[in-house]
């Protein structure tokens, strides 16, 4: 049970009186008729053979505002394509499935490429971006939602409480972000949001000074989370970050592009749970280690970009009021833990701080020798200014690519 207590720059709408989800679909019925919806999921291959994306399906038949459900399919060959096809054919809602490693995709990446407009790095951002273009060119929607295919815990009522923010019409918000406990199997989960995110980001505000930016991230109660909604307009001007930083820099971008009176965050969920990475100490390309850098690495730069000064000695310094607050978290979450009845490995906790503090390091050198480096995908408005007709284009492969294999 949620409090209604608002806490920093963004709107908080709360979860008060477990309102039944019959009657929040009623209302989203209603507003479909001025304000269409689609759903967008950002889908590897791997998680049709799981049991999490098969409930999503299921439940998401019951779903009766939707005007369109656009699905990302990455990693299948042409017999998985044909598989994905059949395996969403439940849904009655009208589909398409993006197979983004099929040669008519492949092709319209290789014509970005050559214009250096293509993302570059394989993955959910790569995934997002082609989705959100084909929202754009199918032109079925003015509100759209998007959330991850892992989640075991999912029913749709989340769906129901994220896109309601930017489908009502009496409602003035041009982005939501979805939050919610990371609590389940009797144990806190959300490591790198609980121990590295709030954490660093408690230490900019010390070293660096309390500013809106880093008041304004610090404000989202769950800023990890995948699910988000928009209304339609809002994809245009957005630049994907290509890796793991893809929450922070949608977040980044969408104070950048709009005022915080027209974002806002809600909570979806009681219980949440989905397929957990590991924390891969020994290899940071993989797992939660690769996850803390990007994420590092996405903070210091949007705070570059608003005229942040960072030295190897200011970096030093972060890291060592990371290490000390992230510490004191540990702490925090222990006595929660224990008040709740959840198991609770500190050891584990204090590993993971230890690892996240490397990383806070090894990022801002990153960020020190490459300061070129320019992750984030461009903007549907920049590309469709270079290039007119791709969006057009998307649409027609697309399309091409479900007449051809649907069964």
């Amino acid at each position: 049970m949620g409090d209604f207590y608002q806490n920093g720059i963004v709107t908080t709408l709360h979860n008060l009186v477990r309102r039944p989800v019959d009657d929040i679909e009623e209302d989203l019925s209603r507003f479909s008729k001025a304000r269409p919806m689609s759903l967008v999921l950002p889908s590897l291959y791997s998680e049709l053979e799981g049991p999490a994306l098969k409930n999503i399906v299921h439940e998401l038949t019951k779903v009766p505002y939707l005007s369109e459900i656009v699905i990302g399919l990455d990693r299948a060959d042409e017999a998985q394509y044909r598989h994905a096809l059949e395996y969403f054919s439940e849904l009655p809602q009208p589909f398409r499935v993006l197979w983004n490693d099929g040669p008519r995709l492949t092709a319209l990446d290789a014509k970005l490429k050559a214009q250096n407009l293509a993302p570059t790095e394989m993955g959910k951002g790569r995934n997002v971006w082609y989705c959100f273009g084909y929202v754009l060119a199918s032109g079925v929607s003015k509100s759209v939602a998007l959330h991850d295919c892992d989640i075991l815990t999912y029913s749709r009522d989340l769906l129901a409480r994220l896109i309601y923010p930017v489908a009502n019409p009496n409602f003035n918000y041009m982005f939501c972000k979805g939050y919610y406990a990371r609590v389940a199997d009797s144990k806190m989960n959300g490591r790198v949001s609980r121990l590295l995110v709030t954490p660093l980001l408690r230490s900019l505000k010390k070293v660096c000074g309390s500013n809106e930016i880093l008041e304004y991230l610090d404000s989202f109660r769950y800023p990890l989370a995948g699910e988000f909604s928009f209304r339609t307009d809002v994809i245009n001007d957005l630049r994907i970050p290509s890796d793991w930083g893809l929450e922070i820099g949608v977040l980044s971008e969408m104070k950048r592009n709009h005022a915080t009176n027209r974002l806002c965050q809600v909570d979806i969920a009681d219980v949440y749970d989905h397929k957990h990475q590991e924390l891969s100490p020994e290899d940071a390309t993989k797992g939660l280690s690769k996850m803390s850098l990007d994420i590092a690495k996405a903070l210091f730069r949007k705070l570059a970009t608003n005229g942040e000064v960072f030295s190897t000695e200011k970096i030093r310094t972060i890291k060592a009021a990371y290490f000390r607050i992230a510490l004191d978290f540990v702490e925090t979450y222990q006595n929660d833990a224990m008040i709740n009845g959840l198991d609770f490995d500190r050891h584990k906790e204090e590993k993971a701080v230890e690892l996240f503090a490397r990383n806070v390091m090894e990022a801002g050198h990153y960020f020190l020798e490459n300061p070129m480096d320019t992750p984030f995908i461009p903007s549907w408005n920049r590309v469709t200014s270079a290039l007119p007709e791709i969006r057009e284009q998307l649409l027609e492969a697309v399309e091409l690519d479900n007449q051809e294999f649907r069964p």
